[in-house]
């Protein structure tokens, strides 16, 4: 039986205080940015309409009703609202597919400049590429479409906060066409005909709330309701929303669109019902335009932010076979130079930059404290200074302390899972705890390709992708590490899930020269894995992923057998994806590999981007065709030799492994790494 989380109060179904309002007929929330209304998906647990059901069952009601009559992408937060009887919906859906519903929204933009202080956009709405959708000016708008006001027709109306009571004749010139079309097409994704008559059309009335320098907040209400309207028609005018990249917005920590208020009829009383939310504080710190320090406001501040890093792995954490994850991703999560990862009842706190007299560096005791605020049973330290050159034993008390520094320590051992899968850690032994928790997708991944294949894992450190490999239905396995107790760690981890130690072998062995060797004997693996420190130093070598990956990648090339995969990885932030994949491009041509495919691979939900940048760690899965001529694939051209008993060990004497117990692979390491470099800020 897989243990879940033991942090239960971070994880609710639903959080009580997103509820603005509820009554018999109507339920309304305060969506978070991050979370989908409704997702397509039946397997997906994390979208506002489950969790409110699972909530409201929670709470008593055994048929926990909802009616969708409104959605919110998932990256605008604000008012959303719900029927939660189906006598309401009639009353409901007139008002939301005739448009009677008044929705005021607040969005950030840059660029304002002289730009009319309120205005009207019109245009027509094609899909477009991607995923995004263009926006095609309105003929006889454009002076409207340039912000050029139409004080005169209705938008006085609208700042007095009237409820729209001519809503009817300002729609007549577009009700015909609207109703022929068919209301409310955009949301079923029925494009053929709104093409046809040139896109739907989408009317948007803003006003300029706030301005400072070049940063603007704007209100905005729309009268249709079409994909990505708002977004998409300010990007036309040159005012994308900030935060979003899809149509080019400034970088931002989050789309900054919030659904402020919602006003319509009370379906029981008829009565005006509005409902607003509050203006996330995102806004203000974005318009203000002044670098906050996130951790100036204390235990509490901290405290809070990490909540909400943890409201963002609702779907991690709730999925019941997942015990270890992390909780937060530095600033990627709005906490620069800090990690927090969870493994079952104990939290992990990395701090990075964080170096005797190292300026920026998080507050130790305010990190530490808030950490211990979420509930953990114990909380464990891990130091990560800027200058690695610093870390000469990575077990010293300075950089790891070896029990917990908040509650109480784990065992010295520790099992979490992982998609149901057991793996062993050690938190208190070292910088790293045996398991890269940023590789779980890339894991799940190697299990669903590795069924009958003959699978070769490079440093492995503690054999986690071949527990994947041989859970998938690997039929044989090479685990290779240059580290004694890295290499003795990963047998422990196969022979937990009752792995054959015949057909699923651990060779301690430095990599360079074994590839060469297993490329000489012939060697051939359906899939390898290729996830390389960004730094190592054995006692013969030295590598550097920027100038050597290359040629670890041809080496690795040479050895896959027809139809092959290789999945490759980096968490070098020197690298960039591009030329990542360019390294890869050209080791295959040097190993004479025709790659069929080449796909990058996303970075799991809880390890995201600082805005931005790219991921930390670069994915790809490489896949070769049929045998082309491998340039050295075998000194003599010697045949694949398919299960040949060199297969299973280190390749003869040619293979010889490096020094016994040399370090292999920098702060990925726990005791096995005293002369490494971390690897800074990745896991």
């Amino acid at each position: 039986m897989i243990p879940r989380p033991s942090l239960p109060e971070l994880f609710p179904d639903f959080h009580p205080e997103w509820i603005l309002a509820e009554d018999a007929d109507l339920i309304v929330v305060d969506k978070p940015a991050g979370l989908s209304t409704h997702a397509p998906e039946a397997d997906r647990i994390d979208d506002v309409v489950t969790r409110l059901r699972a909530f409201l069952r929670g709470r008593g009601d055994a048929e926990a009703y909802l009616g969708i009559h409104q959605r919110l992408d998932r990256d605008t937060s604000g008012v959303l609202l719900f029927t939660r009887r189906r006598e309401a919906n009639a009353a409901v859906a007139r008002q939301f597919e005739g448009r009677a519903v008044q929705k005021t929204y607040v969005a950030a933009v840059s660029g304002f400049g002289d730009r009319a202080p309120r205005g009207t956009l019109r245009h027509r709405l094609v899909p477009a590429p991607g995923g995004a959708m263009r926006a095609i000016a309105e003929a006889g708008a454009g002076r409207e479409d340039r912000g050029a006001g139409r004080e005169d027709r209705g938008a006085r109306r609208e700042d007095r906060g009237a409820r729209r009571e001519d809503r009817s004749a300002r729609r007549e010139d577009r009700g015909a066409r609207r109703e022929d079309r068919g209301a409310g097409r955009e949301d079923r994704g029925a494009g053929g005909q709104e093409r046809a008559a040139g896109g739907a059309l989408a009317i948007t009335r803003y006003r300029l709330l706030e301005r400072r320098g070049d940063r603007a907040l704007l209100e905005l209400r729309p009268e249709t309701g079409r994909t990505h309207q708002l977004r998409v028609q300010l990007a036309a005018i040159g005012l994308p929303i900030a935060g979003d990249p899809l149509y080019g917005g400034a970088e931002a920590p989050r789309l900054l669109l919030h659904a402020a208020e919602l006003r319509l009829d009370h379906p029981a009383t008829g009565a005006a019902a509005t409902f607003r939310s509050q203006l996330p504080a995102a806004f203000e710190a974005w318009l203000a335009d002044a670098p906050a320090d996130p951790y100036a406001g204390g235990v509490a501040a901290v405290e809070r932010a990490m909540r909400e890093a943890a409201e963002r792995r609702y779907a991690v954490a709730r999925a019941g076979d997942t015990t270890a994850f992390r909780l937060v991703h530095g600033a990627g999560d709005g906490l620069p130079s800090l990690s927090v990862d969870l493994y079952g009842e104990h939290l992990v706190v990395a701090l990075f930059g964080a170096g005797e007299g190292e300026p920026g560096a998080p507050p130790r005791d305010v990190v530490l404290d808030a950490a211990h605020r979420l509930g953990a049973r114990g909380v464990y330290l891990k130091v990560r200074p800027k200058h690695a050159s610093v870390i000469v034993d990575a077990r010293r008390e300075e950089f790891a302390p070896r029990h917990a520094v908040r509650g109480e320590s784990a065992p010295e051992e520790l099992t979490i899972f992982e998609h149901g899968l057991p793996y062993k850690v050690r938190l208190g032994d070292g910088l790293s705890t045996g398991i890269f928790l940023d590789q779980r997708e890339n894991r799940r991944r190697v299990r669903e390709l590795a069924r009958g294949a003959r699978v070769l894992n490079l440093f492995a450190y503690t054999g986690a992708f071949t527990v994947a490999a041989v859970a998938g239905g690997a039929r044989e396995s090479v685990t290779i590490d240059v580290s004694r107790g890295a290499i003795a760690w990963a047998r422990e981890n196969l022979d937990a899930i009752g792995a054959d130690a015949a057909a699923h072998v651990v060779v301690e062995a430095d990599v360079f020269p074994w590839l060469k060797a297993a490329a000489q004997a012939g060697q051939r693996f359906d899939l390898i894995v290729l996830d390389p420190p960004s730094f190592a130093t054995t006692k013969k070598s030295r590598f550097s992923a920027a100038s050597d990956f290359g040629a670890l990648a041809a080496l690795a090339f040479r050895l896959l057998a027809p139809g092959g995969r290789l999945l490759a990885c980096t968490n070098h932030r020197g690298i960039a994806r591009a030329k990542f994949r360019r390294h890869l491009h050209e080791a295959a041509r040097e190993a004479g590999c025709d790659v069929v495919q080449m796909k990058d691979l996303p970075d799991p939900v809880d390890f995201p981007s600082e805005p931005g940048l790219e991921p930390h760690l670069k994915s790809v899965l490489a896949t070769v065709g049929a045998p082309a001529a491998r340039a050295g694939a075998s000194a003599k051209g010697a045949p694949a030799a398919k299960g040949a008993p060199a297969a299973k060990g280190a390749p003869a004497a040619k293979g010889a492994p490096a020094a016994k117990g040399a370090p292999a692979r920098g702060a990925r390491r726990g005791a096995a790494a005293p002369a490494r470099a971390p690897r800074r800020g990745a896991r």
